[in-house]
């Protein structure tokens, strides 16, 4: 049965909204009679939509519908107007069926910010609070424009950090490909021509058609254990102590643990920064940062300086307390607070470290590739001069 979004006048005259199941209008109309209200407007409630597969919204589609809808805005179009030549001219099929939502909803009577926090998937809370504060102070085209800056920068950032972990996982692939192929076909050749001759076998030669046979004869339990490890490393992952162990572990870790700490301090830095010049309260944008961080170590250490600023303390104090940001970072901040320009102290540090991302990206790259190289040589080179040893002894023995 349809659901019906309905628009009323009670006894007294004041206007009700709701929703109500019916086979039709008329329906709806007769059920409002019966309970003496009189009906304004009736429509069809829009159907949930379900985000996925070839319906998934970029990062990309969001930025282009943010600062096209803040052209049309700042232009002087009204916003349902606006919002419906968006719906029709996107190409993304999700983002279409979203704009079209969000149109209904503001035709409804509804906020921008309330339409668009329908659709998590689509609009995050940064992004919902920021239109928010937008609506409330008169300057929605503005603050359209800042999101979408910061969308690109904090999409760029995101990407910078998959990149750099692209390299290791392609050398890493071939790697197991390659020890996957010599173990299944090239070994068994090997392991019939020394059975052959009846002879004993060095103790590496021993190992490779070990492992060979381990491989053929028992894939499926190696898929299985693989699979298994996977499955309780994610609920392991999922658990609040599980996520914070494993996210302090990469913190720690060399190389990679610098990249992932300065990602961190950019997005966190920015992220906040926007939401306060955008006229976001303090405690409300550490909230939505703290979400945002994609860290459990960080977001711990955002929320407990949410804590002392809500008791009256300073934000450094706390955020230098969880070890995790650098002193220089404490400091700006700490002055931010001072001067009452915490807003663009925030920017200035986000800018300084998304050139350090650069840089840390360059030197994980730079460390990473001959470090692979070295490892598959080992890997590979090992299995072949195990294989060889026996042969070599043949020839030996022959001389």
């Amino acid at each position: 049965m349809p659901l019906y979004e309905y628009t009323a006048r009670n006894a007294t005259g004041q206007i009700q909204k709701g929703r109500l199941e019916a086979q039709n209008p008329d329906e709806v109309n007769a059920h409002l009679r019966k309970n003496r209200m009189m009906l304004v407007s009736v429509r069809q409630a829009p159907k949930a939509i379900k985000l996925g597969g070839r319906k998934r919204i970029k990062t990309r589609d969001i930025v282009i519908f943010t600062r096209q809808l803040a052209t049309m805005i700042n232009a002087g179009l009204p916003l349902v107007q606006s919002l419906t030549i968006l719906a029709q001219q996107t190409e993304n099929a999700g983002l279409k069926d979203v704009t079209k939502a969000v149109v209904y909803d503001v035709e409804s009577g509804n906020t921008l910010a309330d339409a668009f926090a329908k659709h998590p998937k689509a609009f995050s809370d940064l992004y919902v609070n920021m239109v928010a504060a937008g609506e409330a102070g008169g300057i929605l085209d503005t603050i359209l424009l800042r999101l979408a800056t910061f969308l690109e920068k904090s999409d760029a950032l995101i990407r910078k950090v998959k990149g750099a972990m692209v390299y290791p996982g392609v050398i890493l692939t071939v790697a197991a490909t390659a020890v996957a192929v010599l173990l299944i076909f090239v070994i068994p050749t090997f392991q019939s021509l020394f059975a052959s001759v009846n002879m004993d076998l060095p103790l590496p030669t021993r190992i490779v058609i070990g492992a060979s046979q381990l491989l053929i004869n028992y894939w499926w339990a190696i898929l299985a254990a693989i699979g298994l490890g996977v499955f309780a490393f994610k609920r392991y992952h999922e658990t609040p102590g599980g996520r914070k162990n494993i996210d302090s572990l990469l913190l720690r870790s060399p190389v990679l643990g610098d990249l992932l700490r300065k990602s961190a301090v950019s997005r966190f830095t920015r992220t906040l920064g926007t939401l306060i010049s955008s006229g976001v309260s303090i405690l409300d944008g550490l909230e939505i940062t703290a979400k945002t961080a994609g860290n459990r170590v960080i977001h711990d250490a955002v929320m407990e300086s949410r804590q002392s600023i809500a008791g009256g303390d300073t934000i450094a104090a706390p955020l230098e307390k969880s070890k995790v940001f650098p002193p220089m970072v404490i400091s700006m901040i700490a002055v931010g607070e001072q001067t009452g320009g915490m807003d663009e102290m925030l920017s200035k540090i986000a800018d300084f470290y998304d050139e350090e991302v650069d840089v840390a990206v360059s030197a994980l790259l730079s460390l990473m590739e001959p470090v692979m190289i070295v490892v598959l040589g080992v890997i590979v080179g090992g299995m072949v001069v195990a294989m060889y040893l026996p042969i070599f002894d043949m020839m030996n023995a022959i001389q």
